[in-house]
């Protein structure tokens, strides 16, 4: 038997994954964020309910750079996948599994999500 050294197929280098995948693995790797995210309130819960030093201490890890960057992780991750469910509550009804409807949706669903995100840090 002859050995080959040829890729797998479809090989990462050719295959292109179009944008309703990765639109769909980003709606799981958000979800997956916001449930970490639900942690994160617990613990604000528990610095509130501990007293103004405990408070001001979660406040100041709050101002630390990464911190301020996981903040915004979230809220984007909030408002895109917010989109993505009513994305399936319209699949729901049995609407928009036409090829082009899928792709289009995808694309007005991340730029929605995208305007949610900006219009929440510019007001």
């Amino acid at each position: 038997m002859a050995v080959h050294n040829r890729p797998l197929s479809p090989h990462l280098q050719v295959y292109r994954l179009p944008i309703t995948g990765l639109i769909s693995i980003t709606h799981r790797i958000t979800g997956v964020l916001l449930s970490g995210a639900l942690l994160f309130a617990v613990i604000a819960l528990f610095a509130i309910a501990a007293g103004p030093e405990q408070f001001a201490s979660f406040q100041a890890c709050l101002a630390w750079p990464p911190s301020r960057l996981a903040y915004w992780g979230i809220i984007f991750a909030l408002y895109f996948h917010l989109c993505h469910g009513f994305r399936h509550l319209i699949w729901d009804v049995g609407k928009t599994f036409e090829k082009a409807a899928l792709t289009r949706y995808a694309v007005i669903e991340l730029g929605v999500a995208v305007l949610l995100f900006l219009i929440t840090f510019i007001s």
